[in-house]
């Protein structure tokens, strides 16, 4: 890991207009034409997208994370953090890994990868449905192609509305997020995955199956050994995964498969947080392991959602900030109803 770049040089590009009016040779944001409005986070929000700000690193030549730039001290502590994605930089253009929650944080991003090269962005993946990964893909030139697993494309078409108000319901109704329309998927990748060549250097959107949604896309480069996994793996220890969509067996599967696909010298680029190595994805599959357990077995013993969540306590897992809401009243009914299937 190389370097990170500071949010005041951040600024200053957005200041300048993401390149909209800075310089000729840059790719044009219409969308960035207005400097940022930081808020103070709101701490009835699980996070809050306009206090945030993201900064870069880049892990291997021409290939970057971007994250929230408390990531550090805040991972660590359990306190949740902004989506993180990133970009690759090749001879013919950019490919970039997610396009953020709203115009703030989606112009933020451009703003890093116009810090570092001229190329066009060419392309946007979304590592999956959810609108903090996603929401920003109204705001891409047309010249842009998004990619997307073909069943987060039908998800997006089928569920807009209904992620929109878990959005707002969870980020804030003040953040942006009423401006958000649907985007159609220029590619939709299908099981097999789906590779570019930016011009001597090659990225990879692979499937391993069920993750946290059905169409999960993991964005590898094989030369520099770097991969984000989106909210498969969401944060480092004391975090554990969201299994919003329930199936946490599957989920298990899937991010033990991933976690042995990669050399143990790799960089792994969670869904909100900092670059890791492979092996903290331990954390997170040793709780879904315990938790699968406690769940099965509590069903086993005829008790009821309420008192498997009371059984089902794994205080060597307690240190996430958002541990009552994921693990209380997500992960373990939603484990508890499969089940009982």
């Amino acid at each position: 890991m190389q370097r990170r770049r500071p949010s005041p040089v951040l600024l200053a590009l957005l200041v300048a207009g993401c390149g909209g009016g800075s310089s000729e040779a840059l790719q044009s944001f219409s969308a960035c034409d207005q400097p940022p409005t930081f808020v103070e986070p709101n701490p009835a929000y699980a996070w809050t997208p306009n206090a945030i700000h993201l900064v870069s690193e880049e892990l291997a030549p021409g290939v970057f994370a971007i994250h929230d730039a408390d990531a550090a001290e805040h991972g660590p502590a359990g306190i949740p953090l902004a989506t993180s994605g990133g970009f690759v930089v090749g001879d013919d253009g950019v490919l970039m890994v997610e396009s953020m929650i709203n115009r703030q944080l989606f112009c933020q991003a451009v703003a890093l990868v116009q810090a570092e090269t001229d190329r066009p962005i060419r392309y946007v993946v979304n590592t999956s449905s959810h609108g903090d990964h996603t929401f920003g893909n109204i705001f891409l030139p047309d010249d842009v192609e998004i990619v997307q697993h073909e069943q987060t494309a039908e998800y997006i078409d089928a569920h807009f509305e209904e992620d929109v108000a878990f959005m707002e319901a969870n980020f804030g109704v003040d953040q942006g997020i009423d401006e958000i329309e649907p985007v159609a998927a220029d590619i939709r990748v299908a099981d097999g995955g789906w590779s570019v060549d930016l011009g001597g250097v090659v990225v990879e959107a692979r499937h391993y199956g069920f993750a946290q949604t059905p169409g999960d896309l993991f964005v590898y480069v094989p030369d520099a050994k770097v991969l984000w996994t989106g909210n498969a793996f969401v944060t480092e220890e004391p975090g554990i995964p969201w299994l919003l969509a329930g199936n946490g067996s599957a989920a298990e599967v899937t991010l033990t498969a991933v976690q042995d696909s990669l050399p143990a010298d790799a960089i792994v680029v969670p869904g909100h947080g900092r670059p890791l190595a492979p092996a903290a994805m331990d954390f997170s599959i040793a709780y879904l392991h315990a938790m699968l357990a406690g769940v099965e077995t509590a069903v086993a013993d005829g008790l009821d959602v309420e008192a498997t969540v009371a059984a089902v306590a794994l205080p060597d897992y307690q240190g996430y900030r958002l541990w009552d809401w994921i693990h209380k009243q997500v992960n373990v009914p939603n484990t508890y109803a499969e089940f009982k299937q």
